[in-house]
């Protein structure tokens, strides 16, 4: 575990008392300019923050714990997920007095270096950690820095061709879902996406579908993959092959899963069901459908994972999964809390979503053929 610098790790590298560094650090009078200078420059070299001298003197908490999204901020705007997602951390967390910070970045890279930023200044005492990668340096840095931390969804596997496939279809064999163990001294809270999708099959095979697209998020995410290949296992347990069932990927905006779809309806052979991973890209599937002249759920029927406000004003109502998002992150702060509270690292599974079949699906048309 790394250590923080401390007032005497910088008096002794700079050469003066440690009454000099606090005088130096809070710009405080009582040191020449000559020796504020040294002290202030073998303090950046040490990794001290200057703004965090009287916390780290006095050893008190920060009363605060972080949450970095590192995802594109176009994509937040109307998502409801997220919202909900903070709505039952905050709740949790507001009745512990315990505030949130949160802040939006471009990827990981930045997030491992605002999480960095916020150990050194000791302004948070833990974080949260959403939107797993396959190959995730979190976990590492966290369990390196010893700043308690809670991962919101499973971690994947490792990256590589066979697991984060682009937007052609996938031919790799149907292989069992992967359940990857916590190796490291991080909580995790998840969700069981092989289950959901597991669900949505079944709905749409039983209602005849043999042709399935699966809009999926952002292919670096772990729950991305695992979602494809639970959709690939899935389907191959009822004898249906890529040619029949496969994902494309997107960044989940509305527009990208707007573009999706006009690029799989426009197919010689189209599909005749389409599952979405998240409400916005559904909403915006079934506007590019009525724009095409293809009714839903007559010629194509739409699932959306998340369920929404906008799935149930929609029109036809749309088919989702429904799942307790608020109750996740309450799951997570609560998690959170008991590591600050000395707990041990352990895993803990949400309440498993179900599938709410609305006016968005329906039996293919009778002439369509396999």
């Amino acid at each position: 575990m790394a250590r923080r610098p401390t007032i005497k790790d910088i008096a002794r590298r700079a050469g003066v008392s440690e009454s000099a560094v606090s005088f130096a650090l809070n710009d405080r009078p009582g040191v020449s300019q000559g020796t504020r200078a040294r002290i202030r420059r073998v303090a950046e070299e040490l990794g001290w923050q200057a703004n965090s001298a009287a916390r780290a003197l006095s050893g008190e908490r920060a009363g605060a714990v972080g949450l970095v999204l590192a995802r594109p901020a176009h994509t937040l705007g109307v998502e409801s997920f997220f919202l909900q997602l903070v709505s039952g951390i905050q709740e949790v967390l507001s009745a512990a007095r315990t505030a949130l910070l949160f802040q939006v970045v471009e990827d990981v890279d930045a997030e491992c270096a605002v999480h960095r930023r916020w150990w050194a200044e000791r302004r948070v005492d833990g974080v949260l950690v959403v939107d797993p990668r396959t190959a995730d340096p979190r976990p590492a840095l966290l369990a390196e820095l010893g700043l308690p931390a809670v991962t919101i969804g499973e971690p994947g596997p490792p990256a590589g061709p066979a697991t984060v496939p682009g937007p052609a279809p996938v031919s790799a064999p149907a292989a069992a879902p992967r359940s990857v163990p916590v190796l490291s001294p991080v909580s995790v809270v998840r969700a069981d996406d092989a289950g959901a999708m597991a669900q949505v099959l079944d709905h749409l095979h039983g209602l005849g579908h043999r042709r399935i697209v699966h809009i999926a998020g952002l292919p670096g995410l772990a729950h991305t993959v695992r979602r494809m290949e639970s959709l690939r296992f899935e389907a191959g347990r009822r004898g249906l092959g890529p040619d029949h069932v496969r994902s494309v990927v997107t960044d989940y905006s509305d527009a990208e899963g707007a573009a999706a779809t006009r690029r799989v309806l426009a197919e010689p052979r189209p599909p005749t069901a389409l599952v979405y991973d998240n409400d916005v890209m559904a909403v915006a599937g079934s506007a590019v459908a009525a724009e095409l002249g293809i009714p839903v759920p007559d010629r194509l029927s739409i699932v959306a994972w998340d369920d929404s406000a906008l799935c149930r004003v929609t029109h036809p109502r749309l088919t989702a999964l429904v799942r307790d998002t608020a109750g996740f992150g309450r799951l997570a702060a609560e998690e959170l809390l008991s590591v600050l509270a000395g707990g041990p690292p352990r895993v803990r599974e949400s309440e498993r979503p179900r599938l709410e079949p609305r006016d968005s699906t329906a039996p293919p048309p009778a002439h369509t053929d396999s």
